[in-house]
């Protein structure tokens, strides 16, 4: 159980003076750069490669065959292919350090009592990270409360099992928040975290030679064997017809020199450089040439749903009770909305918002004039849903205040909180059968799955919410076993993720280079047949 009341969930953190000293002592929590090569040393691995070896060769044979002309366009073909391949990955450098510099990553802390919202590289030592589901932990830190937290540490073990976190037990940079809440005191940030260790070990590593290169070392191998081969013989047969020797030897270089290819590292190159300023012009950066041959060899597209295929802008768009629904218009945060009810009475609509507004921690925040969503962007639509239907939840949390919680798991598929007030109140929302299987009314269930099977054919993310009162003079359940039981269901939250525009002609795309998409989802599959 998570009792909210508990004095160090209560911590007031860090003052903001004590985070900014701590910020001009440490530096920002980011990663050490990767270790930059030299700019000569760049230019010069682009002349070095096996094929630009081989016209280097071929372009000193042709001057001592006396083909000057020859001898100086082969070299130049080599410096002006190397000087192309250079300034094309330089530029594709400095545009991903601008994109770095640009990526948003918040974190939410406890600053002078009170949780806010900062730029993850702004997190200090002491800082108390307020982490839920979803969350990517942004430092080390050890857990001061843990409320059923659960971690995908795959990022720096390579294990893809999440794994559960002690009171005490230390969390990692780069890790991923999949299941429960914790509070997390920040004991390492920046350079100082395993994450940055682990980088620092991966910089040192070589890349992977690409198809494209092994293939081209092939090939050059295999003509350079043939061209010396035929150069050698042309040369033998040459002295035994009676040729002189220097004759001879100058005939067979000039022989070796016609076999060279010299157009083909050029026109690869220039072909991969068509390809990377294609994919600029998608807003995909290219960084190295070659990659755009590797990435022209996909097969199979394994994708997300969320924000991949979706606008990652969820709404509720669908309210249902045993005894009313609603139907909302517009996406996104707004706190404003046109609502159209099938009854004048919109009590029962009204507490299904509440609750399902109550049972979560995410919240839409107005912020610069727009609508953000502050935490899990589901919790926020069901914030943003609540205040559309006129409810004051700022003035009913302070009325009403939280007494514990009991965090999604994914065993249980939802969660609980247990509200305070004039009498206590457990509130449940998560998957339909999860919730049902609490609720004790089989006409309302029976009801409730029909009208859920309709939402998730519609493409809609549906969670059902439930309630009950806890007797007067009943302590607080002290598990979630205890709080989840005899519940009486409120209704359903149909959530909108509207699909991009321009998904179905991605996919589309794909197929028609016959490439295979996979879309990778936890949603119902029936919402997620919809999308497809």
């Amino acid at each position: 159980m998570t009792v909210l009341e508990d004095p160090v969930r209560r911590s007031a953190g860090l003052t903001r003076v004590e985070a900014a000293q701590r910020l001009a002592r440490d530096g920002r929590n980011e990663l050490p750069p990767p270790k930059r090569t030299p700019l000569v040393l760049q230019f010069l691995r682009e002349l070095g490669h096996f094929f630009a070896l081989m016209l280097w060769v071929a372009s000193v044979l042709a001057w001592v065959a006396d083909l000057p002309q020859l001898a100086i366009a082969i070299a130049a073909v080599v410096l002006v292919n190397a000087t192309f391949a250079f300034v094309q990955e330089r530029r594709s450098d400095r545009a991903a350090q601008r994109l770095r510099a640009l990526l948003p990553r918040r974190v939410i802390v406890q600053r002078d009592g009170e949780p806010c919202e900062i730029d993850a590289a702004e997190i200090v030592v002491g800082d108390l990270m307020l982490l839920s589901s979803g969350d990517r932990v942004c430092a080390d830190g050890d857990v001061v409360v843990n409320r059923g937290l659960r971690v995908d540490a795959s990022m720096l073990t390579g294990e893809s099992e999440s794994v559960g976190a002690e009171v005490h037990g230390r969390v990692s940079a780069g890790t991923f928040v999949v299941d429960g809440e914790a509070d997390v005191e920040v004991v390492a940030t920046g350079r100082a975290t395993r994450l940055a260790q682990i980088s620092t070990l991966t910089n040192e590593t070589h890349r992977p030679r690409r198809p494209l290169t092994t293939e081209l070392d092939r090939v050059v191998r295999t003509i350079s064997i043939i061209a010396v081969g035929v150069g050698l013989t042309f040369m033998v047969v040459s002295m035994l017809l009676g040729t002189d020797h220097s004759d001879a030897i100058v005939f067979a270089i000039g022989v070796t020199v016609a076999l060279v290819p010299e157009g083909l590292l050029p026109t690869v190159t220039l072909s991969l450089a068509i390809g990377a300023q294609r994919m600029a012009k998608q807003q995909a950066l290219v960084r190295h040439l070659d990659a755009v041959e590797t990435l022209g060899s996909t097969t199979f597209i394994c994708t997300d749903k969320t924000g991949t295929l979706t606008e990652n802008r969820m709404t509720a768009t669908q309210l249902w009770t045993p005894s009313a629904s609603a139907t909302i218009d517009g996406l996104g945060y707004v706190s404003t909305a046109t609502i159209t009810c099938d009854s004048d009475d919109r009590t029962a609509l009204v507490e299904l918002a509440r609750a399902a507004a109550r049972c979560g921690t995410g919240r839409a925040i107005e912020r610069d004039g727009d609508w953000v969503s502050l935490g899990d962007p589901m919790e926020a639509a069901l914030d943003a849903c609540a205040r559309r239907l006129g409810l004051d939840l700022d003035a009913d949390r302070r009325a009403r205040p939280e007494v514990a919680r009991f965090p999604f798991d994914s065993g249980r598929k939802r969660m609980s909180t247990v509200v305070g007030g004039s009498s206590l109140v457990v509130v449940a929302k998560g998957a339909v059968e999860g919730v049902l299987a609490l609720c004790a009314d089989d006409d309302a269930s029976t009801a409730c799955r029909r009208r859920a099977s309709e939402l998730t054919d519609a493409g809609l993310r549906v969670i059902a919410v439930a309630a009950r009162r806890v007797p007067e003079g009943v302590p607080a359940p002290a598990s979630a076993a205890d709080a989840e039981r005899e519940l009486e269901l409120l209704g359903l939250v149909g959530l909108l993720d509207p699909p991009r525009v321009d998904a179905g002609e991605a996919l589309d795309r794909c197929r028609g280079a016959g490439i295979k998409v996979a879309m990778i989802t936890g949603d119902h599959p029936q919402t997620a047949l919809a999308i497809a």
